[in-house]
């Protein structure tokens, strides 16, 4: 005896039906596309994780990448040991002297700063690179290690095409303003907390 459809399931494929439509209507209203300038902040877990997300993506779309990393020092890190597999489509600079509290030399952590945005502007004027990531560069602004001013005008004045994710906590007004799209990580449990410690191929 074949199965008649019922009114509750009538009623849900009609709301399916309809939602279906507005939604296929609100994808084919969107018609630009550029680079994005992207900033990943907040106090919960999953910044830089969300930006190694990105890479992977991208990677598999043939993207040629770029990273620099402000803050951390040149720990080994599984993203980092990961990615030397993909060889040269990945262009990665770990360019920091560790977290400010670790130097505690405002002179050294600012020189070092300055040198990884002086690469992260090699990069971004590299028409190979189609993403880069800048990870921790929201804690050298934060620091006042650089110029707030200069780093968003050169961001704001990249080429079209170049997809940009800045991660770190405590993201400037400025560059929250000059961003396409913002994503903040809300702490709401952690394991530290509980007295378990960073581990391996979860925190690094």
């Amino acid at each position: 005896m074949p199965m008649t459809e019922s009114a509750d399931d009538s009623r849900h494929k009609a709301k399916m039906e309809n939602r279906k439509a507005v939604q296929d209507a609100e994808v084919a209203s969107k018609t630009v596309e550029k680079g994005l300038l992207i900033v990943h902040t907040g106090k919960g877990k999953g910044k830089s994780t969300a930006a190694w997300g990105l890479m992977l993506r991208a990677i598999g779309r043939g993207f040629r990448i770029g990273v620099v990393q402000f803050g951390k020092g040149a720990w080994e890190t599984g993203e980092r040991k990961a990615i030397e597999t993909f060889g040269d489509q990945v262009s990665w600079h770990t360019l920091g002297e560790g977290f400010t509290w670790e130097t505690q030399d405002r002179a050294r952590d600012v020189a070092a700063a300055e040198r990884a945005w002086a690469k992260a502007k090699e990069l971004m004027a590299d028409p190979s690179i189609r993403l880069l990531v800048l990870d921790e560069l929201n804690i050298a602004l934060r620091y006042d290690h650089l110029d707030i001013a200069d780093v968003v005008a050169t961001l704001a004045g990249r080429r079209p095409d170049l997809h940009v994710v800045v991660t770190g906590r405590n993201a400037k007004p400025e560059l929250i303003e000059a961003a396409d799209l913002v994503t903040e990580m809300n702490l709401v449990k952690h394991h530290f907390a509980a007295g378990v410690k960073a581990q391996e191929g979860i925190e690094y």
